[in-house]
């Protein structure tokens, strides 16, 4: 076979059986022959990109949402074979697909290890029912016991588990709670992220500073000891962190995130999906009444200039904690920068290669957006 350039693939399913009030992603609501007409559409467009697939290596493949595992497992399976039958998929390819807790059956999981699929991300967020009940998430922590040990039974050697902290009245204590319970378990992989109150949801009218109950959010100090809490308790028990909200045990980092920091061509299929393929971002429309039509028409087509590439370079790649390797070319272009981050202590240099030191994840969103060149 000629070799290939690599290629990563996400499938979006918008489909939720109800949104958290945190939510800001491309979701809705939907009944079984509104997910059958998605799949349908869905299959067509992967039919349309036949041929592009013979020109890359999948090396993976992530299904995400919404809520992925809403889908029957043979509707899943039969994504992921029109995959195999249009695109040159790796055999060693990395196959995850997103599930919530309330969702999943053996029969399902079962068809998902038939299809390939060797991955699973599971969506916690807390293990404390009060504060799930509070996200407006639909399963409670038993549930999702049962999910993880259902999953562990049928053969699913890499687990991912989704928490989330600095939610509202949530404590200190109860943070490192969720991280404890979760840690008995074993996943390979853990991502930890802070709540962020975004516009457009029932949590910014609530929470935000526009909104009446913002009294109940963790202050600035307890979040940030929710974020050292997080990288304390986590490293102890044997995780490495590989991005900045990011953990996993040795050889079991996300391989399709890290495409995403490294900047290698991935395709979008689904409703409001994103892509970047020969230097071009762009992503679908977010019409599903006309994806279900059969248009697949491009929103936010944009041909990156070398100075947008270099910007993405730096700040993408610095999320890794082992950081980039520096070009002549960048190193050119950021010599200013990279020296007054270093005087900062907010960069470590040696040789060719820079990270940021453990002060500048901490303050990651100042650091990394140094490298906007517009804003220097």
């Amino acid at each position: 076979m000629v070799d290939c350039a690599e290629l990563e693939i996400y499938i979006h399913i918008p489909f939720c059986v109800q949104k958290c009030g945190y939510c800001d992603f491309l979701s809705v609501p939907a009944d079984k022959v509104v997910r059958e007409q998605y799949i349908e559409a869905l299959t067509e467009e992967i039919r349309q990109q036949e041929s592009m697939g013979f020109r890359y290596k999948v090396t993976s493949i992530f299904i995400g949402g919404g809520t992925p595992s809403i889908l029957e497992g043979p509707q899943t399976g039969e994504l992921l074979k029109e995959i195999q039958k249009h695109f040159i998929v790796g055999a060693d390819a990395e196959i995850t697909v997103e599930c919530n807790p309330g969702t999943l059956t053996e029969d399902k999981l079962s068809c998902y290890r038939q299809s390939g699929v060797n991955r699973l991300s599971l969506g916690l967020q807390s293990a404390d029912n009060r504060e799930l009940k509070m996200l407006g998430r639909i399963h409670t922590y038993e549930d999702f016991l049962e999910s993880f040990f259902l999953a562990r039974k049928l053969g699913f050697n890499n687990l991912n588990v989704d928490l989330m902290s600095a939610l509202p009245g949530q404590t200190r204590e109860s943070w490192q709670e969720t991280l404890r319970q979760v840690l008995t378990l074993n996943p390979e992989h853990i991502s930890a992220y802070s709540l962020i109150i975004e516009e457009n949801t029932p949590f910014y009218e609530r929470f935000s500073p526009v909104g009446r109950e913002e009294y109940l959010l963790p202050d600035e100090d307890t979040e940030r000891q929710m974020y050292y809490d997080t990288r304390d308790i986590l490293e102890t028990a044997g995780y490495e962190r590989y991005e900045i909200s990011n953990y996993a045990k040795p050889g079991f980092a996300c391989r399709h995130n890290l495409g995403y920091w490294e900047r290698k061509e991935y395709l979008g299929l689904g409703l409001g999906a994103s892509s970047l393929i020969k230097g071009v971002r762009y992503q679908n429309h977010r019409s599903l009444s006309a994806y279900l039509a059969g248009d697949y028409a491009h929103e936010e087509v944009q041909k990156l200039t070398r100075q947008e590439e270099q910007e993405e370079i730096m700040f993408l790649g610095l999320r890794k904690t082992e950081g980039i390797l520096l070009t002549e070319e960048l190193l050119e272009v950021y010599k200013e920068t990279l020296e007054r981050l270093k005087k900062q202590g907010l960069l470590f240099r040696e040789g060719n290669r820079i990270r940021l030191t453990d002060l500048g994840i901490d303050v990651s969103n100042y650091a990394l957006a140094e490298f906007l060149q517009d804003e220097r």
